[in-house]
């Protein structure tokens, strides 16, 4: 048996196929069959139709369960004909699609073998103008395993062709093989086929890597959820142990929360996020964490959201599922409405301050929730204000942002600019209604006036495209922000 070729991501082909898998005449005649899913492409084309319709179709979800009543076969071909993934935004395996290529021009013959329906096969491939022939699920026939290992078998006969896949659902098809090339193998899977045929090329991926997943889960983006220890501090109880934990776990449950809900709108925004500059370069849109993995971690988030939430009060799990409920909404269909997105995530701000309050049992001062919404659901604006100046920039061709386009550029720095000096209005009138803060009225006033500046710096600075990414991030790496946060934590100690 011929010693293994290990060919990682962006490697040359010319050792590996100098050595142990140089085509001699004779093998020119022998045809390289490639899976798809996994293999040829670094997604699954059935989950990636599944999230168009949601996207795109959500009513028609209802019609999934009588789709499947047809086998998966018919589920295909229903998914087909309603949600075809677009081609041009998936990612396929450049390293394989190499090798292929260079296969081709000595002479191999490629066909693709796959379970995907025949209409999504076609769809993805048809572009590369790479294969001779489609083998694929037709509707009634589900092309995998047995029936994909016969249909070779029939077509090159037994032992007359090389196959190309990355599953262990392969195993009967590379039984039949002349020669299994891998990719992105087990060491499990890649003794067990040893065992029916000699081994080829192998493409390695690399894992990912905790750091991939929590650059995935946007791991910079809990510093949001420190909202949950405002109320907290704002009953003068930071020093207290007990609430301090409870506050603690309040936060991890939200991280958990909001990264789960991270997660699923990445999976409906796959194709939106592969055509972006920036968001291309996610590792989930980029194809370095699969789809199904990624599916099977939302699940695993939310469990560990709720343990933390019954642990605490079922006030918390309340406020936390409601978030959770409000945050899907969102980005299932309200983040393509103008200002209802903004006004959506204002509230998922707020809700965090709420859940900091019922879960250490203090109670919300109506002044704070007063602030918190106009303020948040202007900062919602000034991130689309920012989006939108720099459309151009991150790939986008008309100069639009989500729903909004070059005309909304003055409305959103009117409403949003409005709201967050409403917030500051409200912050300056709260010693003018609570005795107890009468004391330290000079500070509220310095800090509303602080607050009212920084703000105005922001929308300047989100006017002329200086502001790339989220404000609040934005905000946290800017030294003049930073200094000005600093000084309105030194006067919330005077107002206290």
């Amino acid at each position: 048996m011929d010693q293994v070729a290990v060919l990682k991501p962006g490697a040359s082909t010319e050792g590996a196929t100098a050595g142990t898998d140089r085509v001699e005449p004779s093998d020119a005649e022998i045809p390289i069959a490639v899976d798809l899913d996994g293999t040829l492409i670094q997604t699954d084309s059935l989950t990636e139709s599944v999230f168009v319709l949601v996207k795109h179709r959500p009513g028609s979800l209802l019609s999934v369960p009588l789709w499947f009543v047809r086998g998966r076969a018919g589920l295909k071909r229903q998914l087909a004909a309603n949600s075809l993934p677009e081609a041009a935004t998936i990612p396929f395996n450049d390293a394989l699609l190499a090798y292929l290529r260079e296969q081709k021009q000595r002479g191999r013959r490629l066909v693709l073998a796959t379970g995907a329906d025949e209409r999504v096969a076609r769809a993805l491939v048809d572009p590369l103008e790479l294969f001779e022939e489609v083998f694929a699920s037709d509707g009634s026939t589900n092309l995998t395993g047995e029936r994909k290992r016969e249909r070779l078998v029939a077509a090159f006969g037994e032992r007359g062709y090389d196959y190309a896949g990355n599953d262990a659902r392969d195993l009967p098809v590379w039984r039949s093989a002349r020669r299994a090339i891998l990719v992105s193998p087990s060491p499990r899977l890649a003794d067990a086929v040893r065992g029916v045929t000699e081994l080829g090329p192998v493409f390695a991926a690399p894992r990912p890597t905790l750091e991939l997943w929590l650059t995935e889960l946007r791991w910079h983006h809990w510093l949001k959820n420190l909202l949950v220890f405002v109320p907290l501090a704002a009953a003068h109880r930071l020093h207290e142990a007990w609430p301090l934990w409870q506050a603690s776990l309040a936060f991890i449950g939200f991280c958990l929360a909001a990264s789960s809900i991270y997660l699923v709108n990445d999976l409906i925004d796959l194709p939106v996020d592969r055509r972006h500059a920036r968001k291309r370069e996610r590792p989930l849109a980029a194809g370095r964490i699969s789809v199904t993995h990624a599916i099977a971690m939302v699940p695993v988030l939310w469990l560990l959201a709720t343990a933390i939430a019954m642990g605490l009060s079922a006030s918390y799990f309340v406020v936390l599922a409601v978030y959770e409920v409000l945050m899907l909404a969102y980005g299932l269909r309200f983040k393509d409405l103008r200002f209802v997105d903004a006004l959506l995530l204002g509230l998922g701000y707020t809700l965090r301050i709420v859940a900091g309050a019922v879960a250490v049992g203090v109670a919300v001062p109506a002044w704070l929730l007063l602030c918190s919404v106009p303020m948040f659901f202007g900062l919602a604006l000034l991130k689309r204000l920012a989006e939108l100046t720099t459309a151009n920039t991150h790939g986008s061709v008309d100069g639009r942002a989500r729903a909004y386009g070059p005309g909304d550029k003055r409305r959103l720095a009117a409403v949003g600019a409005g709201a967050g000096f409403v917030a500051v209005a409200a912050l300056a009138a709260y010693p003018l209604v609570e005795p107890a803060a009468q004391a330290g009225r000079g500070a509220v006033w310095v800090m509303s006036a602080l607050v009212a500046l920084w703000l105005l710096r922001m929308w300047r600075l989100a006017a002329r495209g200086a502001i790339r990414d989220d404000p609040v991030l934005f905000a946290l790496r800017d030294p003049a922000s930073v200094a000005a946060g600093a000084a309105v934590l030194v006067l919330l100690v005077f107002a206290s």
